[in-house]
This record gives C-alpha cells, sequence and structure tokens, in this order.
C-alpha cells in the first residue's frame, strides 16, 4: 500500500516556474515507478511525465519535454516535478501516481493516486 500527497501547486503567471512535489508513505516507495498527469477543467485526464523506480528513466508528454522536469529523491520517499516557462494551457489539477507495473504501462494506469494539486497559471 502506497499514499501519495501532492503538494506545491498555485497561481503563476505565463513564463513562471512551479515545482511540484509527491510525498509517499510505504517502506517500498522506492521499488515503484511514478508518473505524474493533469486534467484540465472540462477535459481528459493526460500523462504529463514519469520516472523510473531508480531514476534512471524518464518519459514526457511531448508538450512539456524541455519545459518540465521529473526526479526523485527516494531516501526522502518523494516525486518531483520541475515546471519552467509554464503557459496557460499548463492549468490543470496535478496528479501523481505509483505502480510497481513497467514504467511504459504507468504512463496510463497507476494503482495508488494522490488527490491532487492546483496549478494555475495566468496569462
Amino acid at each position: 500500500q502506497v499514499q501519495l500527497v501532492e503538494s506545491g501547486g498555485g497561481l503563476v503567471q505565463a513564463g513562471g516556474s512551479l515545482r511540484l512535489s509527491c510525498a509517499a508513505s510505504g517502506r517500498t516507495f522506492s521499488r515503484y515507478n511514478v508518473a505524474w498527469f493533469r486534467q484540465a477543467a472540462g477535459k481528459e485526464r493526460e500523462f504529463v511525465a514519469a520516472i523510473s523506480w531508480s531514476g534512471g528513466n524518464t518519459y514526457y508528454l511531448d508538450s512539456v519535454k524541455g519545459r518540465f522536469t521529473i526526479s526523485r529523491d527516494n531516501a526522502k520517499s518523494t516525486v518531483y516535478l520541475q515546471m519552467g516557462s509554464l503557459k496557460p494551457e499548463d492549468t490543470a489539477v496535478y496528479y501523481c501516481a505509483a505502480d510497481r507495473r513497467p514504467l511504459l504501462t504507468v504512463t496510463t494506469m497507476a494503482d495508488y493516486w494522490g488527490q491532487g494539486t492546483q496549478v494555475t497559471v495566468s496569462s
């Protein structure tokens, strides 16, 4: 069992930066692949970024490549999403998710989810 809690969301102007955190409970968190998803109002949830349990492999949504960076600190049981050059279209509730399935699978589904954190980018 893994419990996830996101933080770090807020209101930022276009071009600005935010760092989201996903803090996990559970002694085996270091064995979980983790992904960030987002859901904008009236839209379907979409994959944003994923990182393998070791941190050695990552995937990104094409539209965030070069602007967002996913990382993790297993000693702190925390995964981060550093977001830069933010655009109004990045506005959404951001969720982290964890699973022991293969990393590519976690880009589409996961067993454990956080409650989400709101990111709002003003133009």
